[in-house]
C-alpha cells in the first residue's frame, strides 16, 4: 500500500509547496482538493483547489503531472466534496455542474478515481433521499464514465451541526444504505472512499465493512476518531455524535490502524492509504498542520508496504 496525503488542510499553500513537503517526509501521493477556483471555504477544509479544473488543459495537466513525477510523488484522486441535494438550489447547482469538470480534470491528469459525496438534504428520510440518489447520481456517473473515472463515496454522515440535522448532509453512511446504494448505482466504477473514523461514532465494526464491502472500496482516507466521553454524558446518542464525535489524527483516536490495514491486506485492498487532515489541535498555521501529518505518518508507516 503507499500513503498519501488530502491536499485539502493546506488552503494557502501552493501544489509546488505541498508537494516538496510530501516529498520530504515519505509521502507517496497526493489527493488533489479539486473546489472550484475562488470558491472559499463553505466549511472546515472545503474550498481547497490544487487543481485548476475549469481551465485544465492537456498542456497544464502534463505540467501538474511533471511537478510531481520530479518530486517522485503520484495522484491517488481528485477531492471533491460538496452536496448535490443542498436545500439551497443554486448551491445544489452549483455542485453538480463542477462534479463533470472534476472528472474531466481527472481524465486529463491520467487519475481514474474521483473522491465525493453522494449528499442528502437532512430534512428528507432515508426512502426521499433515495429517490433523489435515482433522479440526478445516473446522470453524473454517466459522465464519469465518459471519461473512464471512477466515483469513490466517502462514508461521512456530515452531521457536525444543527444546520445539517437531523438527516445530515451525506447520504452514504452505512452498510445498509450502501447495499442500496449500488443497487441503484451498479459496476465495479462506483465504490467507497472508506473512512473508518465514521465507523467508531456509528459503533459499526470497521472489519466487518472491510470485509463485506472489499470489492467496492476504490480509495481509503486515513483518519480517526475519538469519543468524548463527557460529551456523549451530556449529549447522549441521540444527538448522533454532536457534541462528542472529535475528528483526530492517525494514532489520536480509537480505530486500531493495524487491525484495520491487516483486513484491508487481507481482503485484497494493496491501494492508497491517504490522510486526511481535520485534527483541530494541529491547525491554525502551516507548521501545526504539518507537524499533524508527520504524526500520521508515523502511525500508519510501519503498517504499509
Amino acid at each position: 500500500m503507499h500513503l498519501g496525503l488530502f491536499t485539502a488542510a493546506f488552503p494557502d499553500a501552493t501544489l509546488e509547496e505541498v508537494a516538496d513537503f510530501a516529498a520530504a517526509n515519505g509521502f507517496q501521493t497526493l489527493e488533489l482538493a479539486a473546489w472550484p477556483q475562488g470558491d472559499g471555504a463553505e466549511r472546515r477544509y472545503a474550498g481547497v483547489c490544487h487543481v485548476p479544473t475549469e481551465s485544465l488543459d492537456e498542456a497544464g495537466a502534463q505540467a501538474i503531472r511533471d511537478l510531481l513525477a520530479a518530486r517522485g510523488l503520484g495522484i491517488s484522486s481528485l477531492g471533491f466534496y460538496p452536496n448535490v441535494f443542498d436545500p439551497d438550489p443554486a448551491t445544489a447547482q452549483a455542485a453538480r455542474e463542477h462534479l463533470p469538470r472534476v472528472f474531466r480534470a481527472a481524465a486529463l491528469l491520467g487519475v481514474d478515481v474521483v473522491g465525493t459525496f453522494v449528499g442528502r438534504d437532512p430534512s428528507k428520510s432515508v426512502p426521499e433521499a433515495f429517490a433523489d440518489v435515482e433522479a440526478v447520481w445516473p446522470g453524473l456517473i454517466a459522465q464519469a464514465r465518459e471519461h473512464g473515472v471512477k466515483v469513490a463515496f466517502e462514508n461521512c454522515p456530515m452531521i457536525f451541526s444543527h444546520d445539517e440535522w437531523p438527516g445530515g448532509k451525506n447520504l452514504a453512511y452505512s452498510p445498509a444504505i450502501w447495499r442500496r446504494l449500488f443497487e441503484i448505482l451498479p459496476g465495479d466504477d462506483v465504490g467507497l472512499n472508506l473512512d473508518p473514523s465514521h465507523l467508531v461514532w456509528q459503533m459499526i465494526d470497521i472489519e466487518e465493512v472491510v470485509r463485506e464491502f472489499a470489492p467496492k472500496i476504490l480509495h481509503v482516507h486515513a483518519k480517526d476518531l475519538e469519543v468524548d466521553r463527557h460529551g456523549l454524558y451530556d449529549e447522549g446518542v441521540m444527538s448522533l455524535g454532536m457534541g462528542w464525535q472529535v475528528p483526530r489524527l492517525p494514532g489520536l483516536g480509537e480505530v486500531r490502524w493495524d487491525r484495520f490495514i491487516a483486513a484491508l491486506f487481507r481482503h485484497g485492498y494493496d491501494g492508497v492509504v491517504s490522510v486526511e487532515h481535520e485534527d483541530r489541535s494541529f491547525e491554525g498555521d502551516r507548521e501545526l498542520v504539518e507537524r499533524g501529518f508527520l504524526i500520521a505518518r508515523d502511525a500508519l508507516r510501519p503498517f504499509l508496504h
